[in-house]
């Protein structure tokens, strides 16, 4: 194992690509307990299809593509709680209605110029071959941001994950912290779309936070676990990644899919001996 790891790590491309990984994942997971309890955890999807348009409009126009997606993301980040607070059109039907029109326009956009390429392909399905250094070192320092506002912010977020009504009387500004955890969510998309792909980066989000809930009942515990929950089937994915020459993002779609359903059936198990 101790072969496989140096053997792995002395590729730089790997190591690019592990460093961004593990940070997006701990991004993801942190933020995913609080949109999986608010019942918004789909906006994960919805982004990286945006995500995916505004990268294709940046590839066809040979612009830097994250300078790009990331205010672009970010901006659809608050237009759909916009729409969802003051629109007739609320949660899911407005995440499907701007990630299917983002996807359509960057899919006419791309067949219009280059074609379907390989850079877009990359987008759509992920490539840890993608990572440049410049992209290691300006994903390393947004999620070191994510993860320090969400530290700083932490009590605030926990207050307006369980409650809006209460933390709203207690002072809190409710509609400030679901953007900030809207605007913390679409950086991170963005992160995490050239490794894990437009099609998987969300089971970042919902994976880890659903199978730590199986195995803990209070937040931070929750919170905790989904980081930890995370880490292990990043490396995880990536390690049997390269030994067996599949796709990183499908393998740690696939980790995180094992650990759910083995905490949920350990769940059962234990809920069965409790009963009997």
């Amino acid at each position: 194992m101790i072969e496989t790891l140096t053997e792995m790590f002395s590729y730089p491309f790997l190591v690019r690509a592990v460093v961004v990984g593990a940070l997006v994942s701990l991004c993801a997971s942190l933020l995913g307990v609080s949109l999986v309890l608010k019942r918004y955890s789909m906006i994960g999807d919805g982004l990286s299809h945006v995500g995916f348009g505004a990268l294709a409009v940046a590839t066809a126009l040979n612009v830097a593509p994250l300078f790009v997606a990331i205010p672009v993301v970010v901006g659809a980040a608050f237009l759909l709680l916009r729409l969802n607070d003051r629109s007739q059109i609320k949660g899911d039907a407005a995440i499907a209605l701007i990630s299917t029109s983002s996807l359509a326009a960057g899919v006419v956009v791309i067949s219009l110029t280059t074609g379907m390429n390989v850079d877009v392909f990359n987008y759509l399905f992920g490539s840890i071959l993608t990572t440049s250094v410049g992209d290691m070192y300006l994903s390393a320092v947004l999620s070191i941001a994510v993860l320090g506002l969400f530290v700083v912010f932490y009590h605030k977020i926990f207050a307006i994950t369980f409650d809006e009504t209460f933390a709203r009387a207690t002072g809190v500004r409710v509609n400030a912290y679901n953007m900030l955890i809207a605007f913390l969510t679409a950086i991170t998309i963005v992160l995490g779309m050239r490794m894990m792909g437009a099609m998987l980066i969300s089971a970042l989000i919902i994976f880890p936070a659903l199978t730590a809930m199986r195995l803990g009942k209070k937040f931070l515990s929750v919170t905790v676990g989904a980081a930890l929950i995370a880490q292990f089937c990043f490396f995880s994915g990536v390690i049997i990644s390269y030994l067996r020459a599949t796709p990183t993002g499908a393998s740690v779609v696939m980790m995180n899919i094992f650990c759910f359903l083995a905490a949920a059936a350990a769940q059962w198990y234990l809920c069965r001996r409790v009963k009997s």
